[in-house]
């Protein structure tokens, strides 16, 4: 094969070529030169104009923007099918931009000025790059939330047994309307007869790299392509597939994942950018939770957890839906929680999980503070909502003792903090499940007096996670970890959803219980007359000064919402916890009325997976 031929078939797969005569993309092609970019290799450096165009055809590059005294105002990543250097290189100046190469990175390199030149030339090339451009700008007035959609997409297998996975997820982007291709190492059809399957390893004679980029090309006119293999493929050509691809998820169970560790270990020492783009993907037994597997956490950025099959008992559908949370991933969207504190009023986040779940949206990742950290976080590690109602009825009910008490229930909260008494009823729970293992990926917010700083939790031990974030000052002694002292995470976030959008979540759904706060402390109101006030315990006192302070930073995290659900729990106590079942039916009921206007926002960002 020539140069030539070379650098057309890559133009192929890259969007800008969209619609061109073969006759254009030859001319195209033949002015554009072919750059191949190592991990920290410089494509632009800052101050320096730019003078090229630069096509993405494989890789990932990281864009920094930099303010006058060199600080970063902007970073973000480009991938496959992405441009650099367009609108700079319009402004033939010196350009505050750094370009760096994350990953092996494939680039077609094109003069500024020849390529406006062609793009005189041929209409239908400048409508392309254009409409490239349009994107770059959109993505960067939205934060990165808009949807995009991965255009290369491996799994690599570990066992057979997974490969149902990819089987049911290509049927169902079919019946969403979707045209897949898929290159495989299997000999028989293993997909729906709507998808195309090529045979790329293990045949009779192997697919040339020639044909391969060809059907490729072919494919991302009409759809994506996905690569489905197994881990016994050689080496070299599995690197070299996998390189191309954004996603790459490695399909496990638990009886087999540390076989993949060493193959993940070779691949990453020829790119560490990897663990940006692999996932882990566990295929688990109903009620099954994944391993920690701590040497393949440090080789992927996240995990997901898939089990086919049905819940029953305590276990709620959260690990059944890990294959919504699939299908999600590939499509580009990715649902967030953000749970606020309140204290028991906090127990209404169950009932909208609950209202969630049955109305069909499948959350991608949960927030908490205090109170919403331990709810999510129950919720993320598989436990059915109606049994979490009744398990906190039961297990914050005051003793027969404390009941005989005068506020008997605040003195139970202060017995519960200071003998350290929640850690063994969420260890009963819990156990010593990790972060990392949970079905859905959940954040807890907690705040380090040392450090004033808040802190974001999504590994470690589950429980130590939510004792750090509801650990309310004067009640309880700050949680001296790490060298941190840590804290009821409300002092600064109450509402984490800020803390979604950081992770990558593109629609969030931030639910508050202190947003509407009654005007009536210790049975004061404002009309009550001084010499009928009554005095305030300090328990009650230390409460309320908490409701007040986190009614009025709400809107530091919810911020970013999409939507916010804010259930009416002003006539429930702060430690009212045994009525646990009457907050959370307000919080379902408050969530069931915003369920049509949730699913019309989805529906505008995907339409196919959200219908009208």
């Amino acid at each position: 094969m020539s140069d030539l031929d070379e650098r057309v078939q890559l133009f192929k797969l890259h969007p800008s070529s969209r619609g061109l005569s073969e006759e254009a993309l030859r001319e195209i092609a033949a002015a554009c030169e072919l750059v191949r970019y190592s991990p920290g290799e410089h494509i632009h450096r800052t101050d320096e104009p730019v003078t090229s165009l630069f096509l993405v055809i494989h890789g990932r590059l990281r864009v920094t923007l930099l303010d006058l005294q060199g600080n970063v105002m902007l970073e973000r990543y480009q991938g496959s099918g992405d441009q650099f250097g367009g609108i700079a290189a319009a402004l033939a100046e010196p350009t505050p931009m750094e370009c760096v190469a994350e990953d092996p990175s494939t680039l077609l390199r094109i003069e500024y000025a020849k390529a406006q030149e062609l793009s005189r030339k041929y209409d239908l090339f400048r409508v392309n790059y254009v409409q490239l451009m349009a994107e770059s700008v959109k993505r960067v007035l939205f934060n990165d939330r808009l949807i995009s959609r991965p255009k290369l997409v491996a799994f690599v297998h570990q066992s057979p047994q997974t490969r149902v996975v990819t089987k049911r997820l290509m049927s169902r982007l079919v019946e969403m309307g979707e045209a897949p291709g898929v290159f495989t190492d299997q000999a028989e059809p293993g997909f729906d007869a709507k998808v195309e399957q090529r045979r790329i390893l293990g045949g009779d004679e192997d697919l040339s790299i020639d044909e391969v980029r060809s059907q490729a090309a072919k494919w991302l006119e009409a759809g994506r392509v996905f690569v489905d293999v197994a881990t016994s493929v050689e080496p070299l050509r599995a690197i070299n597939a996998l390189e191309k691809c954004q996603i790459v998820f490695w399909c496990v169970t638990p009886q087999n994942w540390y076989d993949s560790v060493r193959s993940l270990e070779d691949m990453e020492s020829r790119a560490p950018g990897w663990r940006e783009k692999v996932r882990i993907l566990w295929l688990l037994e109903p009620g099954e939770h994944a391993p920690s597997a701590p040497e393949l956490w440090k080789l992927a950025k996240r995990q997901i957890s898939v089990s086919f099959g049905s819940a029953s008992g305590k276990e709620g559908k959260v690990l059944f839906n890990g294959f919504e949370r699939l299908v999600h991933l590939v499509r580009g969207l990715k649902i967030g929680v953000a749970l606020g504190g309140g204290a028991a009023r906090g127990m209404a986040h169950i009932g909208v999980l609950k209202a969630l779940e049955d109305s069909g949206i499948t959350v991608d990742m949960i927030a908490g503070t205090s109170a919403g950290a331990m709810t999510g976080t129950l919720y993320a590690a598989g436990f059915d909502p109606d049994f979490l109602v009744d398990r906190f009825v039961s297990d914050l009910t005051p003793s027969r003792l404390f009941r005989w008490l005068p506020k008997g229930d605040q003195w139970y909260l202060l017995y519960k903090y200071r003998l350290g008494r929640f850690d063994p009823m969420l260890r009963n729970y819990l156990k010593d499940l990790r972060m990392e293992q949970l079905a859905v990926p959940m954040h807890t917010v907690t705040v380090d007096l040392i450090g004033g700083k808040p802190v974001v939790r999504d590994t470690g031990d589950a429980v130590h996670a939510i004792l750090e974030s509801i650990n309310l000052p004067v009640l309880s002694t700050p949680i001296n970890r790490q060298g941190q002292a840590l804290v009821d995470g409300g002092l600064i976030n109450n509402v984490p959803a800020d803390v979604l959008v950081s992770k990558g979540c593109n629609f969030v759904i931030a639910v508050s219980v202190t947003a509407t706060m009654e005007t009536e402390f210790a049975r004061n109101r404002p009309d009550t007359p001084d010499d009928r006030m009554r005095s305030a315990s300090t328990i009650q006192t230390i409460l309320r000064s908490f409701l007040v302070q986190n009614r009025n930073i709400n809107a530091i995290g919810v911020e970013p919402a999409d939507v916010v659900i804010e259930p009416d729990v002003t006539g429930f106590d702060l430690t009212h916890f045994t009525r646990t079942d009457e907050l959370a039916a307000i919080g379902e009921s408050t969530t069931k009325e915003a369920i049509p206007e949730i699913k019309r926002l989805l529906s505008r960002l995907d339409g196919q997976l959200f219908q009208s």
